[in-house]
């Protein structure tokens, strides 16, 4: 049940860092493209790639620390479902360049992220 609760309390911070993260990036950059999801899919993936190997290799937090950062924090942090959605309404009003895009830019960008944050948290 600790876990439960560790998860819980991660998700909704992580939820909360989202909405704030996300809205000021918007509030930079503009709505044109989805660049809030982006920047938040970029981050927790560099933040899951680091915390992954620092909490299960290199250090002894307890599982329900690590529930709490891994599970609940950065599962409601990222958006991947938030992507999917805002992908397919620029596929929908024809703007297919712009869906093709956000598309390889996330899955690149987020995957070179979490290698980043694994490389970086075993040269520590």
């Amino acid at each position: 049940m600790s876990q439960v609760l560790a998860i819980a309390g991660g998700g909704a911070l992580g939820a909360v860092l989202r909405y704030w993260v996300s809205t000021g990036v918007y509030a930079m950059a503009g709505r044109g493209f989805p660049y809030g999801t982006l920047a938040v899919n970029i981050l927790g993936s560099l933040l899951m790639g680091f915390l992954y190997i620092w909490l299960l290799e290199r250090s002894l937090e307890s599982a329900g620390m690590r529930a709490f950062l891994l599970i609940g924090l950065l599962g409601a942090f990222t958006t991947f479902s938030t992507f999917s959605i805002e992908t397919l309404i620029l596929m929908e009003g024809g703007q297919y360049v712009r869906a093709l895009v956000n598309t390889l830019a996330s899955v690149v960008l987020c995957v070179a992220a979490a290698a980043l944050g694994v490389m970086l948290a075993r040269q520590l």
